[in-house]
This record gives C-alpha cells, sequence and structure tokens, in this order.
C-alpha cells in the first residue's frame, strides 16, 4: 500500500499540546496514514515547566529528535503540519532536514523563511494580543522579559476558536499551558531560501482568524510565496471548526 508510507507529524502552536490535533489525526489514520503528534517542550504533556525554556533550540527538540530518529527510508515521506507558531518549528526542521521532508502545511502559520529576524517578522508572524488578555510569567527576574505568556480564560474561545463546539473551547481551556515567549521569540534560522524552496509548500488561510490575523497571513504569502495557498472560511483552529475540511485540503495537496 503506497499510500501508508506518509506520515504526518503535525506540530503544535503556542499555549496548546499534540491533543489539539485529535480529529485529524483521527481522520488521517482512517485513511490508511501514519501520524504523530508531538508534544514540544512545555506544550501537552511533556512534563518541563515552560519557565525553564529560554532558547527555541530547547523548545523544539522533540520535533527534531523525532526527525533524526526516523528510519532511512521513510524520511522522504514526512508531511509537517504546522498550526500557529508551529509554523517556526516546521521551518527550523526544513532547514535541518532539508532531504527528509517531502512537504511542509502551514495552517495559520507563522511562515518565514529565517524565523523571527527582525520587527517586522514578528509583526507579520506573531499574535498581537492587547495586554489586558494575557497573563505573563517573569521567571527570570522582574526586569527580564516575560519567560511565558498565556490567554486568560475569558478571551481564550474569541481569540482561538469562536466558531469551534463550544465543549471543545472548554476542552481546550483545560488543557492550555502557558507558552515559552522568549524560546519562541528567539527563533532565528541561518541559511537559504533557494534551498528551503526544494520543499513543497502549502499555506492554509484561516479567514476568520482573531488570533493571526489575515492580513498577517496575507504579508507573510506575499513575501515568500508558497506552492499553493488554500483558504478556509474559520476561525484559529479549523482542528476543532472544520476538520474534515481541513483533512480533504491537506490530503489534496499531496
Amino acid at each position: 500500500m503506497g499510500m501508508a508510507r506518509e506520515h504526518f507529524v503535525l506540530v503544535h502552536g503556542e499555549g496548546h499540546g499534540g491533543w489539539c490535533w485529535f480529529k485529524l489525526r483521527w481522520l488521517l489514520e482512517g485513511s490508511g496514514y501514519r501520524v504523530t503528534c508531538i508534544d514540544l517542550a512545555g506544550g501537552g504533556v511533556d512534563p518541563t515547566d515552560p519557565n525553564t525554556i529560554l532558547s527555541f533550540t530547547h523548545y523544539n527538540k522533540p520535533l527534531i529528535d523525532l526527525l533524526s530518529s526516523l528510519p532511512e527510508g521513510e524520511k522522504v515521506h514526512v508531511i509537517l503540519v504546522g498550526h500557529s507558531t508551529g509554523g517556526l518549528s516546521v521551518i527550523h526542521a526544513m532547514h535541518e532536514f532539508i532531504d527528509r521532508i517531502r512537504q511542509a502545511v502551514f495552517v495559520a502559520a507563522t511562515m518565514l523563511p529565517f524565523g523571527l529576524q527582525t520587527d517586522e517578522d514578528k509583526k507579520d508572524g506573531l499574535p498581537a494580543l492587547p495586554e489586558e488578555e494575557v497573563e505573563l510569567t517573569f521567571g527570570a527576574g522582574p526586569d527580564d522579559p516575560p519567560t511565558t505568556v498565556s490567554l486568560r480564560h475569558e478571551f481564550q474561545r474569541d481569540r482561538l476558536s469562536q466558531q469551534s463546539p463550544e465543549e471543545e473551547s472548554i476542552l481546550a481551556s483545560m488543557l492550555m499551558r502557558p507558552w515559552p515567549e522568549t524560546a519562541i521569540g528567539t527563533a532565528c534560522f541561518e541559511g537559504d531560501d533557494e534551498r528551503l524552496n526544494r520543499i513543497k509548500r502549502v499555506f492554509i488561510k484561516t479567514e476568520r482568524d482573531h488570533m493571526l490575523d489575515p492580513q498577517q497571513q496575507d504579508s507573510m504569502i506575499k513575501k515568500w510565496p508558497p506552492s499553493e495557498v488554500l483558504v478556509i472560511d474559520t476561525d484559529h483552529c479549523p482542528f476543532f471548526s472544520a476538520p474534515e475540511q481541513l483533512f480533504n485540503l491537506i490530503v489534496k495537496s499531496l
């Protein structure tokens, strides 16, 4: 069975974990694909305290370790899917494993070839959240930048999943963790975008996104055009609000 050789590696965004993909995983596995839903450091059930994660390398280590450990023959069949800041994890992996990744799919995800090199990059690629909507933790001391950020409970549904079933927003609110802001903000990569362009890139734009504004998404698409742009009329979390549609778009893009 040729199809089963494809191995989807699903990479969550800030505050989430591998758990957020449960519906997409069920749909992909039901179609015979192999699926791994990674927990980045301090995400999902990973035991690391996110306040101790100060570098992007540390944060993204679970993804890099997974890709390093795959048997030779399989590497070419890896399809990375990143959501939100999970796009930075995907880009990092593309730089490290240019020959092992068949395709990268960005679901309302940060798609910048060298990560967050400039303020302009941060403006395009990171959610801009008003102060009153977030809680900061200053784990390195009051004079240092915050080590983690989390979205206050009462703003989570409107920012992330206003079109999703309410019970999923509740589940997410129980599972979400503060994310390592310092670590994510230092995601900068060296390399050559021509080389990166050997990997097919697909961007899935979320039209009703309150977290990563559609204009931010457009700006990244325009600056580094992917092979394909697909549009889904959803909130920031289509894996909750439109899983079948998301599944169909991803599988058709292969």
